[in-house]
This record gives structure tokens, sequence and C-alpha cells, in this order.
């Protein structure tokens, strides 16, 4: 890596490492044990997210001995996990819920229904939790949730949007674990979303719902996939909504996306000039302009997450395509010199593939061309990850535990 490489990648690395979930549940303990177990009562942890096993460990080093705790998340994560003493492990899949996740969520559900008032639950919530454990609902089947992930991935919806039409589908989502459990639920939760909604991180399983059944059927003609989707799920939707009198619940936020952003600043990054949002088409133009106007060792930071409107069948993930779309309009515009632009996911993988993103700089295109791929066509085929990899600029970071959306930075040498 050069030294501009080098530069970027640590200011990139300081706004993980202030996700730090074991950190930020640590911190919260004391608020958490304000609402202590009742007599005779005990606590069980559920932990919920690809931060789970840091959150977890933390908690049980908090709380009395004989707290109960169920973990559950992504393969990548579990892989070689150290698994804290009397903890249950279950592995969800993702971005595409699986049978693990249906596991999971049988798990989760039947953990909670065997509480009694006199316990008290510790929900640790944090991204990825809408598809690692699911639970749909009566009439519905694995594979339509599936199906309907797909379909929302691939359609441009944001994740409040894809969230507030998941909650309509399920029993664990939009408050279900409230719904579920005689005991009291108090939450922390490490937001990957932008705005920091409870409602919206990981579907809200610990808060009211989003929305309505009418106003998720609505969205998803918006969206332009109702009539894709599963006849069970348009069926599902057309009903009547049934809320549900949920209980009150405690939850507080103890991790986000600003947190890293301002670690970024920190670490050397100057501004951070808007946040990452929208469809990655739209933003990559934005980019490009700042590139433009950058001076000799600036640096800006970003912080948010991105939408991709899948046209292809390639492989990859927003913060690929972003990184290549920019890559291919600074080339177009002239822009030379020494520059850098990554992008990436926190928690160290973005969609269904090994990268966190890509790092990009100004012969990126040619080192492409050079393995004789073309980049623009493999962009048409939403295939960022195969044209990232020709050019060495796939950002490999391993999972990192923990997960509040997407960085970037844009620099000059």
């Amino acid at each position: 890596m050069s030294d501009l490489d080098q530069r970027v990648r640590a200011i990139f690395d300081a706004g993980v490492a202030a996700a730090d979930p074991a950190h930020a549940v640590t911190q919260a303990m004391g608020w958490v044990r304000e609402d202590g177990a009742g007599t005779g009562g005990r606590w069980q942890v559920i932990a919920l997210g690809k931060a789970a096993l840091a959150m977890a460990g933390a908690a049980l080093a908090d709380l009395p001995g004989d707290t109960a705790a169920l973990i559950v998340t992504n393969p990548e994560n579990a892989e070689g996990a150290n698994l804290p003493e009397g903890a249950r492990l279950a592995v969800g899949d993702h971005p595409v819920p699986g049978e693990g996740s249906e596991a999971a969520g049988r798990a989760i559900l039947q953990t909670l229904v065997d509480l009694g008032p006199q316990d008290r639950v510790l929900a640790l919530i944090s991204g990825g939790g809408s598809a690692l454990a699911v639970a749909p609902t009566e009439g519905l089947s694995l594979s339509d949730k599936a199906e309907v992930s797909r379909l929302l991935l691939g359609c441009g919806a944001d994740i409040m949007q894809m969230n507030l039409i998941r909650q309509q589908l399920s029993n664990l989502k939009g408050g279900g674990w409230l719904a579920a459990s005689a005991a009291p639920v108090t939450g922390l939760i490490l937001s990957d979303v932008p705005g920091d909604d409870l409602a919206v991180i990981a579907s809200g399983p610990t808060v009211a719902p989003i929305g309505t059944r009418a106003q998720a059927r609505d969205l998803c003609r918006d969206l332009g996939i109702f009539e894709a989707l599963p006849a069970t799920v348009q069926a599902h939707l057309t009903q009547p909504d049934t809320p549900r009198d949920l209980p009150k619940s405690r939850n507080r936020l103890v991790g986000a996306n600003a947190i890293s952003v301002a670690a970024m600043l920190d670490a050397e990054a100057q501004e951070a000039p808007f946040a990452l949002s929208g469809d990655v088409a739209e933003l990559a133009p934005q980019i490009v302009t700042l590139l433009a106007d950058l001076a000799p060792g600036q640096v800006l930071a970003f912080g948010g997450e991105t939408t991709v409107t899948l046209r292809g069948d390639g492989l990859g993930g927003r913060n690929q395509e972003l990184a290549l779309r920019v890559a291919l309009l600074a080339e177009q515009a002239g822009l030379s010199g020494s520059w850098r632009f990554l992008s990436g996911g926190t928690d160290g993988r973005d969609g269904p593939c090994d990268a966190a993103g890509g790092l990009v700089g100004p012969q990126t295109c040619q080192a492409i061309r050079e393995a004789g791929e073309n980049p623009s066509a493999l962009l048409e085929n939403n295939d960022s990850y195969r044209a990232l990899r020709a050019g060495g600029a796939l950002l490999i970071t391993g999972a990192t535990g923990t997960n509040v959306a997407d960085l970037a930075v844009l620099a000059r040498g």
C-alpha cells in the first residue's frame, strides 16, 4: 500500500474502532441495573446482530453469575468465536434470511415465552438483526421472507422502507419481543441506520412498529415490487391491520455512525461535508465534484448508508459500487494526481461477498482494463466486486464484530 492508501485506511479504521460494542455496553450497564431482577427472578440476555458476541460478553461480565444468554450473529463473526460461559449460540444468515435465521428466530421466541414476570430481559441489538433471525407471521414461509428480502435489496429501498415492510411480516420485528415476553425488557441498541431510529435498527424488536400493514402494502406498490411479491405476502398485506397492545420497554442507544465519523475527524479528516444517502448512482457525482476541488493534503470523512438499484446479476455491494462509480467518473473528468476514495461497511462485509468495500484511485480503472476486464460493462451488470478485484482495489477487513452502517474517506495526496 502507498502512504496515501495507508493514511486513508487508518482514518477508516479509527471510525470502526470507535464503534467498539463491548465498550458501549460496559458504559451503559449502570443504567441497565437500575431495573434489576425481581425477587426469585434472573436476567436473560438475548443478543442479536453483527455485534452480538462482543455486546453479550460485556453484559455477562457485569450481570450476576446465573444470567442466561442467547447470542444470534452472522457466520463470519461466529466462526472461531470465544463464546461466553453459559451462553448459547445461534448462527443466522445475512443479507437474505435462510434456515439458520429461522432456527434463530424460533430460539428467541421460545426463550422469551419461557420467562416469567419475575425475570428481566436484556436485549442487545445491533445491525443485521433483520435477516439473522426471522419468525414469519402465520401463513408465511421462510422462502416468502427470503424473496421479500431479495426484492427489497434490489429495488433501491432505504433501510427504513425495508424494515417497515419486514415488520408487518414477522412475529419478532416491530415489538415482537415485547409481545412474546412476560418479563420486562431493557434494550441496549447499536445503530446502523441513518437518524438512529430505534424502530428501524434490526427492525425494532423491542420498539413499536414504524407503520401499519396498509402502509407497508402501499409502499410495496410505490416501490414497484407488489406484483412480484409471493401471493401469500400479497394476501397478508391486503388483510386489515391487527394492532398489538405492547407493554412498555426501556431502550437506550449506545453507539451510532455519527460517533464513528467524529472519530475519523479526530484521526485526521478535516471535514464531514454530508451524509452518505440515496442511490449510489446519484451520490457518486457529488463525491467527484468534491474531489475536483480538494486541496493537496485535504481529507474528507463521510458516514451513512446508501442504496443500489439492481439491473444485472453481478456480485458486489453498495460500497463497492460507489467506489467503482467514483473511479470511473473521476477518470472521465480527467482528475489525475494523487487521490484516494475509500468506502466500506463497518461490519467488514459489503453485500454477499468477503469485501468490506473498495479503495480506489486514479489508476484503478486502467488496472481493471489491464487485467482484461471492462469496468463500465461490469458496473452495468452490478459486478463491482469482479471489477475491483481485477484492479486490486477491494477493501478486505474481515469481520469486525460491530456494525454502525458505512464510512467513507476522500483524500488528496
